[in-house]
């Protein structure tokens, strides 16, 4: 029994498709199809039942894969540690994010790192928020970037970055004129909002609440991108994180104005699923991300040395604690608020896959 036998049977499970399966390791999909049979010949069990679509696993497909799961990232990590001893990063970092994390931040990353690690290989998938979980949990991504990070029994997060949020108006807007506007003068406001089931809906009700404010809700959708539309047509003002609009700002679409006491941040973190050795490709790219978070434009401090030694976030009392010192930097810095949480809750349901790297990996 072949170490890529089991890898094949474990890709077939997790993607839910031979074919996907196949294409992942180099194979066709009758050749996946065949060595997944090998093991049932070898076993004498059923592993899949094909009769019914999507396919499922038998109880002793249950059982064989939970054990190879585990047999494989072994070896994986194991192959790793051998490949590191020259000092050179070749494997694999699969890595599921929030659209808005994925669009303004990660090309960035993945230019930096590649060019630092060329023979890696990086895979970026945008979900909506919950999706980023089950792909951790179901083993489909390495790692996962989301807003609101938060640790289970299956899944640890680590913080990782805070975005300050700004209010934000078209510019022919009654406020964009205002070198400051207090919480108050939102009463009454036409808002374009996020979809109510979304964490940051909440936190901004809640924020907004807190200071007396009942907005006038115009639109509500799922993704800051949408949002940013509805706003240039001036159908309402929002709350959106710094980075989502700061080309928008520059070039004339938008237009932020400073709130008097803002207190509200959206904070960003890092999740992986817990037991799961991290290959060194992934532990680095961890690593790029938290060192390169110094560096954006957005003041920020770091919320942790490394991933082994990370914090993990056990509660919304926590997170603030955590942030508030660094938030509170960053709005002295960019005459923003600096205490709080916010995640944008975007609820991206297309995925996409950008495969960067090596195409052989």
């Amino acid at each position: 029994m072949h170490i890529k036998s089991l890898k094949v049977f474990c890709d077939v499970v997790r993607r839910r498709s031979f074919s996907r399966a196949a294409a992942e390791n180099g194979l066709s999909q009758s050749g996946a199809s065949q060595l997944v049979q090998q093991l049932e010949e070898r076993l004498a069990v059923k592993l899949i039942d094909r009769s019914k679509r999507p396919f499922v696993l038998t109880p002793e497909g249950e059982v064989f894969y939970d054990g190879c799961r585990n047999l494989v990232e072994r070896y994986d990590a194991l192959e790793d540690r051998v490949r590191t001893l020259h000092e050179e990063v070749v494997g694999r970092v699969r890595v599921a994010s929030i659209y808005s994390v994925g669009l303004h931040h990660m090309s960035r990353y993945i230019q930096d790192f590649l060019s630092q690690h060329p023979k890696a290989n990086v895979r970026l998938e945008y979900l909506h928020p919950h999706r980023v979980y089950e792909a951790i949990e179901a083993d489909k991504a390495d790692l996962g970037l989301v807003s609101y990070p938060k640790s289970s029994r299956a899944i640890r997060a680590i913080h990782w970055r805070v975005e300050p949020m700004l209010l934000v108006c078209a510019p022919k807007h009654a406020l964009a004129g205002r070198r400051r506007v207090a919480w108050r003068e939102l009463h009454g406001q036409s808002f374009v909002g996020f979809d109510s089931e979304l964490t940051i809906r909440r936190e901004i009700d809640s924020v907004l609440g807190a200071h007396g404010v009942e907005t006038q809700v115009a639109m509500e959708f799922d993704n800051i991108e949408t949002i940013k539309r509805a706003i240039e047509i001036d159908a309402g003002v929002s709350l959106l994180p710094a980075p989502t609009v700061a080309r928008e700002i520059d070039s004339g679409t938008l237009v932020a104005v400073p709130l008097e006491d803002n207190e509200l941040v959206r904070p960003l973190g890092i999740i992986y699923r817990r037991g799961k050795q991290l290959n060194s490709t992934t532990r680095r790219f961890i690593e790029l991300l938290q060192s390169e978070s110094k560096s954006l434009e957005t003041p920020l401090e770091p919320m942790l040395a490394d991933a082994a030694n990370a914090p993990e976030v056990s509660s919304a009392a926590n997170q603030r604690a955590v942030t508030a010192l660094a938030e509170q930097r960053a709005a002295d810095r960019l005459g923003v608020g600096g205490r709080g949480e916010t995640p944008p809750g975007e609820a991206h349901s297309r995925e996409h896959w950008l495969v960067a790297g090596s195409p052989n990996t």
